[in-house]
């Protein structure tokens, strides 16, 4: 039986003159009496310091391929452990995991295991990697970090799938345990931020340019699109500029659907049209991978060579066809080198999605 202490002692924060405490993990540098959490709801103040309530809790393990991140240039068909725990350090209107982001309650989070545990049942499983999402490792990064070590330590790589809404001190930490990332860039405008998620954008773009200039981790951007929200043609030219200026044309940036959730039951379905849009916008600006997601798209899921055009990892939903990649991750045509982790041959794994329990597991 594995011994748990689900409250540990938080790192990255400091008392005030006032007496309170400030959480510096994120840009809302929550200030806490005793007793009081912070909107995130698991980072609190108790006496003289800040825990994190949710170390070793889950909301749930299941391996997925690691196309669903969506990460399409790291590890291709390769299984991926995924999991998350509770609460947001953002309030997002749509949430589409807001059953896990928004919740309350704890002691809903009924898997338990050590970071050991979890890089033990992820190399049992086959898995290359471990995946934290459904909620924003941010929050959880004590939890998140300890586990990162455990599967660096038995040859695994480590995926945040988050927000990216994280302070610079806590940012440098973070970063240091990742192999990879997803980074929802939800919008490109404050008011989108302010209006729907309760955040700044600036935040944001700072992380992404954090982690190319200062870091080795791979990522990859995803931008949610809403109708009559954040898909203006205006708006999708100037975030691709962006991230054309200020990343480069190698980042891989992937559009995906909005489906009705949360607290925007009413906003409708994003067309496949709209999303076969951006990504003709954001290649006329320059980017040289840019995907479709949450639709039937294999054009638009698919990875073809900037160099001379060819289909190079044809993906049909998360399951891949034709893989036209050599040993050395470059263009069998033409040999032009493609930015992000390839092995000489691509993974099996498929479309399956395999929840587990890991006492069985590991």
């Amino acid at each position: 039986m594995e011994a748990f202490a689900s409250t540990v002692p938080a790192r990255h924060w400091h008392p005030l003159e006032d007496g309170r405490l400030q959480c510096d993990v994120c840009p809302r540098f929550c200030k806490l009496h005793e007793g009081q959490r912070g909107l995130c709801f698991v980072r609190a103040r108790e006496g003289d310091g800040l825990v994190l309530t949710t170390w070793g809790r889950s909301s749930g393990f299941c391996v997925d391929p690691v196309e669903k991140k969506p990460l399409n240039h790291y590890l291709p068909g390769t299984p991926i452990l995924s999991f998350g725990t509770a609460g947001c350090n953002l309030t997002c209107k749509f949430c589409q995991n807001w059953d896990i982001s928004k919740a309350r309650e704890v002691d809903k989070l009924n898997d338990r295991a050590l970071p050991e545990t979890i890089a033990r049942a992820a190399a049992r499983l086959g898995c290359r990697s471990v995946a934290f999402t459904y909620n924003d490792p941010v929050i959880f990064l004590e939890y998140a970090i300890d586990v990162a070590q455990a599967c660096r330590a038995k040859g695994l790589k480590s995926v945040a799938v988050t927000a990216g809404y994280i302070a610079p001190e806590a940012r440098r930490e973070f970063y240091a345990h990742m192999d990879a990332a997803n980074v929802d860039l939800k919008g490109f405008t404050e008011s989108f931020y302010h209006r729907l998620c309760g955040g700044h954008l600036a935040a944001v773009l700072e992380t992404l340019e954090y982690l190319r200039r200062e870091t080795k981790v791979w990522f990859e951007i995803t931008t949610l699109l809403i109708p009559g929200e954040n898909d203006g043609d205006a708006e999708l030219h100037e975030l691709a500029a962006w991230v054309r200026e200020h990343l480069g044309t190698d980042v891989p940036l992937h559009f995906s659907a909005f489906h009705p959730d949360w607290k925007m039951m009413e906003t409708p379905p994003t067309p496949p049209s709209t999303l076969t849009r951006a990504r003709a916008i954001a290649q006329a600006e320059g980017l040289q991978f840019v995907y479709t997601g949450n639709v039937h798209d294999r054009q638009g899921g698919s990875t073809w060579c900037p160099g001379c055009g060819n289909l190079l990892i044809e993906r049909d939903w998360y399951r891949l066809g034709a893989w036209n990649l050599d040993d050395e991750g470059r263009c069998r045509f033409c040999a032009t080198q493609i930015p992000g982790l390839f092995e000489a041959r691509p993974g099996s794994w498929g479309a399956r999605r395999l929840p587990v329990r890991l006492d069985s597991a590991a």
